[in-house]
């Protein structure tokens, strides 16, 4: 079962072997730049980059909308497609099939794969805007 519990037991047991050098892991680092750069932007500019993150988001619905748009046109023309791809015993359903859920699974990793990049930076910029808020709030006059 050790290589089906995903990237984050992967990441935890790679920081758990790595744990004198924690600020030296190559996850952490990434996370550690983007973090940086976040810190480095003002409040206005860094709550448009988050609208902007919303969007990314949002907008990444395009492929869900591919896979269930597409079975219901290749219902529409299912007439015309078993002629072509079944006639006289050709091998062209079986490449059809390959480079359908070929492309199908492709584009789902790409879909969650941008939704967890986004829901990434968003999280870090609320984190970033919250601590500035507070730190606002908690200023003595």
């Amino acid at each position: 079962m050790y290589s089906f519990r995903g990237d984050a037991d992967k990441i935890y047991r790679y920081i758990k072997k790595t744990s004198n050098e924690i600020r030296e892991v190559k996850y952490l680092k990434e996370i550690e730049e983007i973090l940086i750069f976040y810190q480095s932007m003002d409040s206005y500019s860094l709550k448009l980059v988050y609208y902007r993150m919303i969007k990314e988001k949002n907008g990444s619905g395009m492929i869900p909308i591919f896979v269930s748009a597409i079975p219901w046109l290749l219902f529409l023309f299912s007439s015309h497609l078993e002629d072509f791809l079944f006639t006289n015993g050709s091998m062209n359903w079986l490449i059809f099939a390959i480079v359908y859920l070929l492309g199908l699974s492709i584009s789902l990793y790409l879909h969650f794969r941008e939704k967890a990049w986004a829901a990434f930076h968003i999280e870090i910029i609320q984190d970033i805007l919250r601590e500035r808020k507070d730190e606002v709030v908690s200023e003595p006059d």
